[in-house]
């Protein structure tokens, strides 16, 4: 018997376990950590906020997924792992054992560098922990008799889509006095999109009241208010932070190579280059080819990280993956509009929203599996 782990349930994992449930591995023993039961898509999150969904259709149920695929399944945290030993240690005590690993758990919020962040902010990341909150923070608005203020940190496409979701919500509760403001460091957002797009969203993002603070840093969170790089106390009812990620530090510490920000350096075939037994893909993973981190690759590493995970366990040739040079970005603005980013092609319109939501929901049927 040979044993694989699988850590976290991201965009690729889950289709490792599609991929198991349609063909088993005779002779493995496959265990996924995760310390959640569900995977929320993040390219639908925007529109559960905005209203366009329930939860539940953002939700990959990786718990009912994995025992289709006959894989057993541990509802916690890896906390650290032991390269000689070949465990990994859980959040709720259990050790498991393997000869192969794979890691696909995603990254966090980095708060490190905005004093005050974890006590009086909201980070996007880790996506159950917002949704969690995201009751009280709308509930709040509700009740709100002086106007609500959100600010939002990280004017990338995160940062934006959110920002058009919370004001879309606030419009179709008609909360009009609730206002949406977007702070980052560029000189506007979508910084690296091209600029016919950037400037079409500048154009939906002041149509719609969102307030945009270009060229600013947030240097600390304070109780009701952010401190920002121009020397502004900017006051906020809620923070929400949405720049960049960080890698947990249990991969570093264990002795696998990583780049400088603690993720996992992986070759071509998606293997550690430092441990040929530990694989790696999605957010966690720092590519041969860099690329951003975006669910739109976490994706597409999927089918040949189950590929190659097959051909290790079977000691067989394993398989280079090149990520696309150009992904295609769908940026949802609220109310049924979209974005359409490839390269330097670039489209809007309802029409862009049908197509996203085509897309997601697609994506999110081949995943779907009914509790008995």
């Amino acid at each position: 018997m040979k044993y694989l782990v699988l850590i976290g349930g991201g965009h690729a994992h889950v289709q490792v376990l599609a991929a198991l449930a349609a063909s088993p591995m005779p002779g493995v023993s496959v265990t996924l950590v995760s310390p959640y039961a569900r995977q929320i898509y993040s390219g639908m999150l925007p529109g559960w906020i905005a209203g366009h969904y329930a939860i539940d259709q953002c939700a990959i149920r990786i718990d009912l997924l994995a025992r289709r695929a006959g894989v057993g399944f541990v509802l916690a945290s890896a906390v650290a792992l032991n390269l000689a030993a070949r465990t990994v240690l859980c959040s709720n005590g259990e050790t498991c054992a393997f000869d192969l690993i794979s890691i696909d758990c995603g990254p966090s919020v980095d708060l490190s560098n905005i004093p005050g962040a974890t006590e009086h902010a909201i980070p996007i990341r880790p996506i159950e922990q917002f949704v969690a909150a995201w009751p009280a923070l709308l509930e709040q608005a509700r009740q709100s008799t002086g106007g609500f203020r959100v600010a939002i940190a990280g004017d990338g496409a995160a940062g934006t889509e959110l920002a058009f979701a919370l004001q879309a919500r606030f419009a179709s509760e008609n909360l009009h006095q609730a206002s949406v403001s977007l702070i980052g460091s560029h000189d506007a957002p979508l910084a690296g999109f091209p600029g016919a797009l950037r400037r079409k969203a500048l154009t939906l993002l002041s149509r719609e009241g969102i307030h945009c603070i270009p060229q600013c840093r947030v240097l600390a969170a304070l109780p009701g208010a952010l401190r920002l790089s121009d020397g502004r106390r900017f006051a906020a009812d809620a923070s929400l932070i949405v720049t960049g990620a960080a890698a947990p530090a249990w991969p570093a510490d264990s002795g696998l190579a990583t780049d400088a920000g603690g993720f996992i350096q992986v070759s071509r075939t998606l293997q550690s280059r430092s441990h040929p037994f530990v694989f790696a893909a999605g957010d966690i993973a720092a590519y041969a080819d860099p690329r951003p981190k975006s669910g739109v690759f976490a994706v597409r590493a999927g089918p040949p990280l189950a590929g190659n995970l097959r051909a290790a366990l079977a000691g067989q040739a394993l398989q280079p993956w090149v990520p696309q040079p150009h992904a295609l970005y769908l940026i949802s603005t609220g109310k049924r509009y979209a974005l359409a980013s490839r390269a330097s092609l670039t489209a809007s319109g309802h029409w862009v929203w049908r197509w996203k939501d085509w897309i997601d929901r697609r994506f999110m049927r081949r995943f779907e599996v009914r509790q008995a």
